[in-house]
């Protein structure tokens, strides 16, 4: 089984996270700049927090609240569910299904060092499914 720390190495190593003072169009600025669909809160180096594009639109919007405004602590997700790099990425799949989630911060030591997204999961999921039909079409046509 794939564990999270595998899939992490696969990536580029930069984590980006914000302050939980920032307001939500600064975060929202991060976020498009980084094409993330959610950010982690961090204060002080510890994760407080995550704040998503679903929180922006079901409060920000919803609240009619301004972006330039509203710090991010004031519509962030908490408390804040999490993996270690030891997960696998089905443990992945099951917690974000089980609590409605897209985005998994993956801590080490209580240091953030990543986070995991459903996309990732799909990704992984789909390549090991053309890996198993690669390997079905070769046993059946007898090369390889």
């Amino acid at each position: 089984m794939t564990t999270i720390r595998e899939i992490l190495k696969a990536r580029p190593t930069d984590v980006w996270h914000v302050p939980p003072e920032a307001t939500v169009y600064e975060v929202l600025g991060v976020m498009a700049a980084r094409d993330i669909g959610a950010v982690p809160i961090v204060e002080k180096g510890r994760l407080v927090g995550i704040f998503s594009e679903r929180d922006c639109a079901r409060h920000l919007v919803l609240k009619q609240l301004s972006a330039r405004d509203t710090q991010v602590r004031q519509l962030m997700s908490t408390p804040v569910l999490y993996v270690g790099l030891e997960h696998t990425i089905e443990d992945c799949m099951a917690l974000m299904t089980e609590k409605h989630v897209r985005h998994l911060p993956v801590l080490e030591q209580n240091e953030l060092v990543g986070v995991v997204s459903m996309r990732d999961v799909v990704r992984h999921l789909i390549s090991g499914l053309d890996y198993e039909i690669e390997q079905l079409e070769h046993y059946i046509t007898g090369s390889g």
